[in-house]
This record gives C-alpha cells, sequence and structure tokens, in this order.
C-alpha cells in the first residue's frame, strides 16, 4: 500500500490526482514488475502469466492514448519508468 501511494505522489499531475493517465500507467508498470519477478520462480503460473499479458495490454493503450493526447507527457513518463520506445 505504501509503494503505491508513494507512485502516485510520485507521478500525480496536481494535488488529488489518482486517476490520471500518467498514474495509471506508473501503477500498472509496478504491477508488471512485481508479476515478472514472481514468474521468475514459477515459470508454471500459467494464470498469473495471462493476468500480466492483460495489463501490458492496457498499459500499452494507455501509453499510446497519451501519446496521442500530449507527447511532452508520454515522453516524460516513458523516461521516469526506463520504458523502451
Amino acid at each position: 500500500m505504501q509503494e503505491k501511494s508513494k507512485v502516485i505522489t510520485e507521478f500525480r499531475t496536481h494535488e488529488t490526482d489518482t486517476g490520471s493517465p500518467d498514474v495509471q500507467i506508473a501503477l500498472l508498470t509496478e504491477r508488471i514488475n512485481n508479476l515478472t519477478e514472481h514468474l521468475q520462480t514459477n515459470q508454471k503460473d500459467l494464470s498469473s502469466r495471462r493476468g500480466l499479458m492483460i495489463l501490458v495490454g492496457k498499459r500499452r493503450r494507455l501509453l499510446d492514448y497519451l501519446k496521442r493526447k500530449d507527447e511532452a507527457r508520454y515522453q516524460g513518463v516513458t523516461k521516469k519508468l526506463k520504458l523502451r520506445k
């Protein structure tokens, strides 16, 4: 829970922001990283792998949306999160 609030405070655009694309992308990236670590040790956990693919797709759609709407914010988020592209 503390990691989540830390990520929200780092990526929010204003004081009460919890749902902007920037915050959503950062939270999804955090969950994706945790699931990736889990799957390193549990290769046969196909349910978690499916969940990971769903999260990656959501993040990709949000990144595409952010790139369409505001290129500068997109560049900032991808640079902060060290995402490719």
